[in-house]
């Protein structure tokens, strides 16, 4: 059933357009046209806004909006640093990407500086950036209300017509808001702006750190790139031949066997958690909740909550037994009308699952979902099919394939209504060196994505955390895969052979902190779950 779901899956996005290959072999002769009066940019730094250390600086540089025509409409690009503890033994710089689309970048030096190992502070220059459209680079909104964001929607017959009627309407609200600029808003040119800060800061080559859609970000960068790519780390892996539609999907499918995981799991525990003494009734349990809310919704912390608000959190949660386990203990006691913990029960509500990163008060308060938009939406359009009916036969076939999510996944989507990529979509397929980091169960990037892009990059390395829970694996204090990524992140030297690592409980703890989505170690505010 796995196979054949992935196979549905990777049938209509394996096919890059042939025009891809071509356009990305003269990609950085031409996006080095005319950049003169930008890569010749003297950042003025300054200590950044808030309360962060001295040593943390920011600044603000140009970037063209569109590279074919550098010599028109300019985009400012937030970028940050923190030099080097020891510049004699100075390597380079390390540039970041948190994930997202959508996510901003700027505080990224801040939690790497926490993160990594003293002597990789010595390393480095940490440099942080808010990618293009997002946060202080030239934030976009589409003007788009709370409501109006909530883009994973479940299928349902009555209301399939009214979700269609906001996917229209949400993409030309957007095209009338935001037109001339979100077309540009795509990875490739974040990964031009990256190029362009490369020659900003006098360097010949980067090293990254990215996660999750850092990770394609980064992945990007090496194929258009590949000469300047120094040393990549790339953690939670995004599958380039499935951005974004089929990544979108795959969450879906890499439920099901974390699902049934979770059953036997809980099963094994009845005495702790009473959810059933088999996985068949732990199974009978939560569905039981699930059809009880649909009849009437179970109210929790003063908000009511439905079988579709049910499934949906659960997705997120399942991934680490331990967290479902607990979620799905109060979520009974809730049902019974028992008091509940409220904390416990935040995967299945509105506020838990929408903690999302405000970056500054300036920020339009949909800058992250209009950014998230503009990528997942505008990398590759030819991926979202434009009959609206595809995606209702879709939702359906695939709530029967993957009960817990997958008509969230498959239903329509803004997407479906956006305007053409302007550029084709990127064919990752090089030598670069990189080291791939992936948990085995990974809610938002599933085991097999990180492996589709190990083979892409054929020059890469994959470490494997068997038993590995959450979304983000570095740092997680386990010695095994930090102490890899601190060994190639040091001497640039990548492990001779593939490595596995076998999770702990401490480092899947770290993981999860009872917030998926989040990562690891950093004090960034968490992403919300349902972002890459």
């Amino acid at each position: 059933m796995l196979a054949a779901g992935v196979a549905a899956l990777l049938a209509p996005l394996l096919a890059a357009p042939q025009a891809a290959a071509a356009q990305q072999a003269t990609a950085p002769a031409a996006a080095e046209r005319g950049l003169d009066r930008y890569t010749q940019q003297k950042p003025r730094w300054k200590r950044c806004q808030a309360d962060p250390p001295a040593e943390f600086q920011c600044a603000t540089i140009k970037v063209p909006l569109d590279y074919r025509a550098p010599e028109g409409a300019q985009l400012d690009l937030a970028i940050s640093r923190i030099r080097s503890t020891a510049p004699g033994k100075r390597h380079g710089v390390l540039l970041s990407n948190p994930g997202g689309p959508g996510g901003p970048g700027l505080y990224m030096p801040l939690s790497l500086e926490e993160m990594l190992p003293e002597k990789a502070r010595a390393t480095y220059d940490l440099v942080g950036f808010d990618p293009r459209g997002v946060g202080g680079s030239s934030p976009v909104s589409c003007g788009l209300s709370p409501e109006e964001e909530d883009w994973l929607r479940p299928y349902k017959e009555e209301t399939f017509e009214k979700d269609v009627d906001w996917a229209r309407g949400v993409a030309d609200k957007c095209r009338r808001r935001a037109g001339d600029t979100l077309p540009h808003l795509t990875t490739r040119n974040t990964a031009r702006d990256m190029d362009l800060l490369r020659a900003v800061l006098g360097e010949k080559k980067v090293s990254y750190l990215g996660y999750s859609y850092g990770t394609y970000l980064g992945a990007v960068y090496t194929q258009m790139f590949p000469r300047r790519a120094d040393r990549f780390v790339l953690d939670s892996a995004v599958d380039p031949a499935l951005a974004w539609r089929g990544m979108v999907q795959w969450w879906a499918w890499g439920a099901e066997p974390a699902f049934d995981r979770w059953t036997g799991w809980a099963a094994e525990r009845s005495g702790e958690y009473g959810l059933g003494t088999t996985p068949k009734q732990v199974d009978r349990t939560f569905w039981e909740l699930v059809a009880q809310a649909d009849e009437e919704p179970i109210v929790i912390d003063g908000q009511p909550v439905d079988g579709d608000d049910i499934r949906s959190g659960l997705r997120g949660a399942v991934h680490t037994p331990r967290y479902a386990s607990e979620a799905v203990v109060e979520l009974k006691k809730a049902a019974a009308g028992e008091p509940a913990a409220a904390k416990k029960l935040s995967p299945f509500t509105a506020a838990g699952r929408a903690a999302e990163a405000r970056a500054t008060a300036d920020t339009p308060t949909d800058n992250m979902t209009a950014g998230f938009l503009a990528v997942v939406c505008g990398d590759n359009s030819a991926a979202w099919p434009r009959d609206p009916e595809t995606y209702r036969r879709e939702a359906i076939e695939d709530k029967g394939r993957y009960p817990l999510y997958g008509d969230f996944a498959s239903s329509v989507k803004p997407c479906a209504f956006w305007d053409e990529s302007v550029e084709a979509a990127t064919e990752v397929r090089n030598k670069a060196g990189a080291l791939v980091v992936q948990n085995e169960w990974d809610s938002q990037t599933p085991l097999p994505s990180g492996q589709a892009l190990h083979a892409d990059l054929k020059g890469s390395k994959m470490v494997t955390v068997r038993g590995g829970e959450g979304h983000g694996v570095y740092p997680s204090g386990n010695t095994c895969t930090d102490g890899t990524v601190d060994r190639y992140l040091l001497t640039g030297r990548l492990p001779a052979e593939d490595v596995t690592c076998r999770a702990t409980p401490e480092s899947n703890a770290e993981a999860r902190e009872d917030r998926p989505g989040t990562l690891p170690g950093s004090p960034l505010p968490e992403r919300a779950p349902d972002r890459f």
